[in-house]
């Protein structure tokens, strides 16, 4: 069984070890662009022991924010990066950057920009309604990826994790769902993969071996009429055939439909109409019927695993396994089960050591209720309420 905690090789990188912490919206570029906390954020959970953290979320588009205080990729974002991959070098560990557009996850009227998506659709979070993305849109997109890939590279990044999940543009492509076009972008799952997989080889295009190319893909939207099973699993067979991914991380969930499928546990609709930047309007219909739409799931360790087994008998490329990945035991599950990674995220949020005290003592149990509050914070700098010595948020 592979050793989580000895170095490993994640294409062309060695990481210290088999831990990445997942990509998690961070909420600390106000004006889009890199502040000291976004910085010490991940200088936490580098310091605290992880083999790679990942930057979330980088916009390749300024349409494909999720709202405006977020980091899109153009030169003065550029210095900023810089120090925060620095930063993180001087501990040891290894630094990605998750590159996507949001499309139908956007909010226009934060952005000041339409958002777009596969089709043309209702869009709560601005109260307005997506354009459906023209060809041309689409072809700027791709090469916005590629640039963006460029940039990371520049900026020291050691890898690029492709956003192809959580019903952000490409992901609403994959879902019949969302995508109702009768052109070579809609339709069978060959045609709806066309445009992630166009995406997928423009950014290894542009970065060559001099980075690890990974993506993060649904294996499930989790609502009826999604992205599911029986096509995320030949899709990701078709990834690998392609040969542009050195790896693939396994989600589900749809930030636009279902977004406590990749949660699980409690869902603080209540925390969530108070704190979240939304119009009013849409305040007051979380409020009234918010745990319709924030459905929960029991929490349990190892959540995504039975599903991710399916991509583990049918791939050969490495596997990034999350999803209720707290202590050592699961983590030794994961590589008994033969995944090459693990990824984490909120335990790393209550506890940002807790790899490194695994490490040192096997029997370390995670303190992260699953409470979700965190969710709540995301547009105040993410963070666990338990952790903060401000009290709760």
């Amino acid at each position: 069984m592979m050793d989580a905690f000895a170095p490993a090789q994640l294409g062309p990188v060695t990481l210290r070890n088999r831990t990445i912490k997942a990509a998690t919206f961070e909420g600390a570029a106000p004006g889009g662009l890199v502040s000291q906390q976004l910085i010490d954020y991940h200088l936490a959970v580098a310091e605290g022991g992880v083999g790679l953290t990942t930057v979330a979320y980088l916009a390749t588009s300024p349409e494909g924010r999720t709202h405006a205080d977020q980091i899109h990729w153009r030169p003065e974002a550029l210095r900023g990066l810089q120090r925060l991959t620095d930063a993180i070098h001087a501990t040891g560990a290894k630094t990605a950057a998750q590159i996507g557009h949001a499309g139908p996850v956007a909010n226009g009227a934060s952005n000041g920009v339409p958002s777009i998506g596969p089709s043309r659709r209702f869009n709560p979070l601005s109260m307005r309604r997506d354009q459906a993305a023209t060809k041309a849109d689409l072809d700027r997109i791709v090469a916005d990826h590629a640039n963006a890939a460029r940039m990371a590279v520049d900026v020291g990044f050691d890898a690029i994790e492709i956003h192809l999940g959580h019903n952000y543009l490409a992901s609403a492509f994959l879902s019949p769902k969302l995508n109702h076009r009768k052109d070579e972008f809609g339709g069978s799952l060959a045609n709806r993969g066309t445009f992630p997989r166009r995406i997928a080889e423009a950014v290894r295009e542009a970065v060559g071996d001099r980075v690890a190319v990974t993506a993060k893909l649904n294996m499930r939207d989790g609502y009826r009429g999604g992205f599911d099973l029986a096509d995320s699993v030949p899709f990701a067979q078709t990834l690998e055939a392609d040969g542009h991914l050195d790896a693939l991380e396994l989600t589900g969930g749809s930030s636009l439909m279902n977004p406590m499928y990749l949660f699980r546990g409690d869902a603080p609709v209540k925390e969530m109409a108070q704190r979240m930047p939304l119009k009013a309007a849409t305040k007051a219909g979380m409020r009234i019927s918010g745990h319709a739409f924030f459905k929960e799931y029991p929490w349990q360790p190892l959540y995504f695993l039975e599903q991710a087994k399916q991509f583990r008998e049918a791939l050969s490329m490495p596997l990034i396994l999350l999803g209720g990945i707290t202590d050592r035991p699961a983590i030794e599950t994961a590589m008994g089960e033969g995944f090459e990674f693990v990824a984490m995220a909120r335990a790393l949020l209550r506890e940002p050591d807790l790899v490194n005290r695994m490490q040192d003592e096997p029997s370390t149990q995670s303190q992260c209720i699953h409470c979700n509050l965190c969710m709540s914070t995301i547009y105040m700098g993410t963070h666990c309420h338990l952790a903060d010595n401000r009290g709760a948020a």
